[in-house]
């Protein structure tokens, strides 16, 4: 793999998408080969927000890797405690990788500016690039293919849609996002998706109608409509997202054997309803689960060479 960190979804090539998810399915397949994989490697996990997904998926993936991971959670305070430089280089001192899942998308491009040592965004306001791994994972694991799929997303134009198209684009996927009008995803993400999906033979496309975005879509796909950070905007965004939310009938519209995504926490009756939710149709715990294996496989194409 020729990335470095992984700061963004364009920090990997196709090639490099290709690796994590190839490697991914074996290390799901055979977990007991890859015991030692990252033996006395350690990688530092930083959170300025809550996690459960994130959190369990990095520690378990590098205790069955045969590393070790400290969970510093909220208590560097990186930009108040001490500055994000300062941050990245005693971590680099200490261990061979950091993670981190924070508010601002800056913070984690600093640290890997900073940081001598790999770093891996684990969530931003801005992306959420370990998320698609596991969502592309899922689709293959699914329909036996990602490139030609057509996935829509329906819902708030955040980080999970930007991820989406961003990798999305690199593996020639079909990308269709809907959202509220004033809700759209950051244009500057879209230009470069739509710049990546000429290239790998996918497509991009944004607008506001959910029926016309669900429309013989394989894979139906949305995210909570108040994230966090929200809170308080949230009785007047379920008023504004109702029409985006993923019922019978939007599944209605998608393919014959088209599945339903949900990155989670998931809010029944809200941006989905109870029945998909819990359908057969439904792959949201297969999708968690695979946040482990995709991130497995990052961990030891990134922290298997460090120092090596």
């Amino acid at each position: 793999m020729n990335a470095r960190d992984l700061v963004t979804d364009r920090d990997l090539s196709r090639d490099d998408l290709e690796e994590i998810l190839d490697l991914a399915g074996r290390i799901k397949l055979e977990p007991a080969l890859w015991r030692a994989a990252l033996s006395e490697r350690t990688l530092a996990l930083i959170f300025e927000k809550p996690s459960l997904r994130t959190r369990v998926s990095f520690e378990a993936g590098m205790t069955q890797l045969g590393g070790h991971a400290i969970d510093l959670g909220q208590s560097v305070a990186m930009g108040k405690r001490e500055s994000v430089a300062d941050v990245a280089r005693t971590l680099s001192g200490m261990v061979d990788g950091i993670m981190a899942r924070t508010f601002s998308q800056q913070a984690i491009v600093e640290l890997a500016q900073h940081a001598t040592v790999p770093v891996i965004n684990g969530l931003s306001d801005h992306l959420h690039p370990c998320q698609a791994l596991a969502d592309y994972l899922t689709v293959r694991e699914r329909h036996g293919r990602i490139a030609g799929i057509r996935l829509a997303y329906v819902g708030d134009g955040n980080n999970v849609a930007h991820s989406l198209m961003l990798t999305g684009a690199r593996l020639g996927v079909h990308v269709r996002v809907a959202t509220p009008p004033d809700y759209a995803p950051d244009a500057g993400v879209v230009a470069a998706a739509v710049e990546d999906a000429k290239i790998h033979g996918g497509s991009i496309q944004t607008g506001t109608d959910a029926a016309a975005a669900a429309a013989g879509a394989d894979v139906l796909y949305t995210d909570t409509w108040a994230s966090m950070g929200q809170e308080a905007e949230h009785a007047g965004r379920v008023q504004i997202f109702r029409p985006y939310q993923v019922n019978h009938d939007l599944m209605a519209r998608a393919a014959g054997g088209a599945i339903f995504l949900h990155c989670l926490p998931a809010h029944r009756g809200e941006e989905v309803t109870g029945e998909v939710f819990e359908s057969a149709a439904s792959a949201v715990f297969q999708q968690a689960a695979n946040r482990l294996h995709a991130q497995k496989a990052l961990l030891v194409l990134l922290l298997g060479r460090s120092g090596a």
